[in-house]
């Protein structure tokens, strides 16, 4: 995505202490399951793995894709660790884990499994210490990022949707969504009280889970809250606009922090055309952001954000770590370094740039492997904006190639 008015950061996060309740080194939201490994000690021991994007990979909508099952059977089989990384959300990690485990008739658990908003959870404690604050989750199916959120540890959680059902004439136009709203919305902690701003609902955070489902509403919420006096809705700020501040007076007032999960700009749905993703709620965002802030007498300000999600690093990073947790875990001390990870995915804008950009901390490689299966497709004269190592037909030629790359012993038939 271009759009001159976003600030992408791929240092979104620093690592933050995790609470005395958690397992070490997992979120504190995820529930230990059965380990889906049962290796015999017989067996050879791989210096690769891999890291599987879902959608259009693994799974297209919620259709399995052929040969998908059996090929992580195989690696179960052999011992070869995995990890599955996904731009996708908006449930719970254990949720999706038991619906895929399910499609792919696998043994799965949450430790091998990374969400786009997966990290969300460590800014309950630490420096943010969000905990406690009212925070305005974005997006998803009904109050389910609600949910995730409040799993995750933050205690006041507000959506557009309650926002909506207590104050309908905040988006005129989302009348035919009235019912919608009503099936999930909570009472606000406070009213939108404009004529008294200490007495208003307050937004310390906003967050961007999942895909929006109501534009309208979600981009009419989040333009209110960003341009307010110190994320009080029904306020506007006076520093907005004001050309001796910085970045035009506009974000130097208090305004909350905004966050985004996923910058995919496109997935692979059940149309056999790619389908607008978070990334494309994303870019509208910005191109409001410019249309409502523009001026003659100043430059466009900056919309600041924080992005994670493929194929920012913080992912990257936090999949090897997880990885070289597993295999400590199912090889123990005779485990040789890890050499390589293959990273598998059907988007070159998220699963091989991310691929290709890591620098590993502990100087793993990176292998991008770009299937046909999902976002990206041949077209004569085309190539993908970032070269994967190879393009193959789905997630068994993938596998394949890795195997025979690493001199692996056993092939996949």
């Amino acid at each position: 995505m271009r759009t001159s008015s976003l600030s992408f950061s791929s240092r979104a996060f620093s690592p933050l202490p995790r609470c005395r309740a958690c397992r070490p080194g997992f979120f504190r939201p995820l529930q230990p399951q059965k380990r889906s490994f049962q290796r015999d000690s017989k067996q050879a021991i791989p210096d690769f793995a891999f890291a599987f994007d879902i959608d259009g990979v693994l799974v297209r909508s919620a259709k399995p894709i052929l040969h998908a099952s059996m090929t992580l059977q195989f690696l179960q089989r052999n011992s070869i660790p995995f990890i599955l990384l996904t731009n996708g959300g908006g449930k719970l990690e254990s949720e999706r884990v038991k619906d895929l485990s399910e499609k792919l008739s696998l043994s799965l658990d949450t430790s091998m499994f990374v969400q786009s908003h997966t990290p969300f959870a460590e800014m309950v404690h630490g420096e943010e210490n969000l905990r406690d604050k009212c925070i305005l989750v974005v997006g998803g199916e009904g109050g389910r990022c609600r949910d995730v959120a409040e799993k995750y540890g933050f205690t006041n959680v507000v959506t557009p949707g309650d926002i909506y059902a207590a104050h309908p004439e905040i988006s005129p136009f989302s009348g035919p969504f009235k019912d919608y709203y009503r099936s999930f919305a909570r009472p606000l902690p406070k009213p939108i009280n404009p004529s008294s701003p200490k007495d208003s609902l307050k937004i310390d955070a906003v967050f961007v889970y999942n895909d929006a489902r109501d534009w309208g509403l979600d981009l009419q919420v989040i333009m209110d809250v960003m341009l307010s006096h110190q994320g009080i809705m029904g306020t506007v700020s006076s520093k907005n606009g004001d050309t001796s501040l910085p970045n035009s007076g506009f974000l130097q007032d208090g305004q909350p922090r905004l966050y985004f999960s996923n910058p995919d700009l496109l997935w692979a749905a059940d149309y056999h055309l790619s389908r607008l993703g978070q990334g494309g709620f994303c870019a509208a965002v910005g191109g409001l952001w410019q249309a409502l802030t523009s001026s003659k007498n100043h430059p466009t300000p900056r919309l600041y954000m924080k992005v994670i999600g493929k194929p920012y690093r913080l992912t990257y990073q936090f999949a090897e770590k997880q990885l070289i947790r597993h295999r400590d875990e199912l090889f123990h001390e005779k485990a040789p370094p890890l050499k390589k990870v293959y990273m598998v995915g059907d988007n070159p804008e998220s699963d091989i740039k991310g691929a290709n950009s890591y620098v590993s901390p502990h100087k793993v490689e990176w292998v991008s492997l770009l299937t046909r299966t999902g976002v990206y497709q041949d077209r004569e004269g085309h190539r993908p904006n970032h070269e994967p190592r190879a393009i193959v037909d789905d997630v068994k030629a993938a596998v394949q190639y890795a195997l025979k790359d690493s001199n692996w012993h056993e092939s996949l038939e």
